[in-house]
């Protein structure tokens, strides 16, 4: 069977992040690595955390085609180097935890990733969950509320829509889909 490269996507506060732990600790899949110009916080490693560089450096990989994808955010450049997710393919399936523009460019550039928007069970529970954090303010709130409209616009352009209303299940589905699209 062939690696897959999966995506997942989804609006902060869907739990993106503990899906990703939970299938890491299942074995077999690898998670990319993105590179980023921003300087590390507290407790970040290089490597591992994101591969930390200067603007320089970030734009000549994007000229020479080092991305998969790549963005700009708040003046900072974030993307996903080729070179890294080709090799960590050569041993697994390799998932890629990025935003839903990111994603869109992953899928034009390689048609057989697998895409998977995460996404609530509703408005309501994404920003309790949001609240409960207790570390983004209400505007912050307000933001990532209205990103997550723009992000859940996109699902019909990816794959699979899972919903995380029960980790558990979100979690089994996902395994689900990535067994039988390595079937097909």
């Amino acid at each position: 069977m062939k690696n897959l490269l999966i995506v997942l996507s989804g609006p902060s506060g869907v739990g993106k992040g503990t899906i990703v732990e939970r299938l890491l600790k299942s074995g077999g899949y690898s998670l990319s690595v993105s590179c980023t110009t921003r300087a590390p916080r507290e407790g970040e490693r290089d490597g591992v955390s994101y591969f930390f560089t200067d603007r320089q450096t970030f734009e000549g990989g994007i000229k020479n085609g080092g991305f998969l994808e790549y963005s700009e955010h708040f003046g900072n450049l974030y993307g996903t180097p080729k070179a890294f997710v080709e090799e960590k393919l050569k041993t697994g399936d390799v998932i890629l935890e990025i935003e839903v523009d990111g994603a869109l460019q992953v899928k034009r550039a390689h048609p057989e990733a697998l895409l998977i928007m995460i996404a609530p069970p509703s408005e309501s529970e994404l920003i309790s969950r949001l609240e409960k954090r207790g570390s983004e303010s209400a505007e912050k709130i307000r933001e990532r509320v209205k990103r997550m409209e723009y992000e859940l616009s996109k699902k019909n352009e990816y794959d699979y829509t899972v919903i995380n209303d029960n980790l558990d299940i979100a979690v089994d589905e996902i395994k689900n889909i990535i067994a039988k699209t390595k079937r097909s």
